[in-house]
């Protein structure tokens, strides 16, 4: 299967799925649910009005995920209820290596935070959620946070343990940094 059909394809089963964890929407109330790996990550990305809003409106355009160097399939909004898939590539190849189906369970646009989260959907290696928040202090300071709880949902994902761990805190870092280089850029193109 060709890959624009093939993402079509997993597209149409990940909107008829649902979220395959009973703790759906945790990260948005901050005490992360046992039972998971939890991590949480914050960084400060800049100061000011200007800082939070260029920050907020990247997160929300999946601009994490993209400036990490994943692709995101269809390309809708970061809204409750939105079903996307997020593409992993591997390079100098055209077809997608590995496609990750989640759903946003929850979203918030705030005069001191921006951002969402979105649940594994089947097909997903890891079963959990992840939440990606900009905020904005009463001094200014804004900082951008990664929160997420998961567990292995696929054989590979278990069988990998120490290397499904790296991977995971790797690309938390590379979301941390994208953030910070597109408000430090002053831009906030996805």
């Amino acid at each position: 299967m060709g890959g624009t059909k093939r993402l079509g394809a997993v597209y149409a089963r990940a909107c008829a799925a649902e979220p395959g964890y009973a703790e759906v929407g945790a990260t948005e109330h901050g005490a992360l649910p046992g039972g998971y790996r939890v991590f949480r990550r914050r960084i400060r990305v800049g100061h000011g009005q200007e800082a939070f809003e260029r920050a907020g409106a990247y997160v929300m355009a999946w601009g994490v995920q993209r400036g990490a160097g994943f692709g995101v399939y269809p390309g809708v909004p970061a809204v409750p209820g939105a079903t996307a898939l997020v593409v992993l590539r591997a390079p100098g190849l055209p077809f997608p290596r590995l496609v990750i189906p989640c759903r946003v369970v929850w979203a918030v646009r705030t005069a001191r935070r921006t951002g969402f989260a979105y649940g594994t959907l089947p097909g997903h290696p890891e079963c959990g959620e992840e939440s990606f928040v900009v905020g904005r202090e009463a001094d200014g300071l804004v900082w951008f946070e990664v929160a997420a709880f998961s567990r292995p949902a696929r054989w590979y994902a278990r069988l990998g343990g120490p290397v499904t761990k790296l991977l995971q805190d790797l690309a938390t870092r590379r979301y941390l940094r994208a953030v910070a280089r597109v408000v430090s850029e002053g831009t906030s193109a996805g």
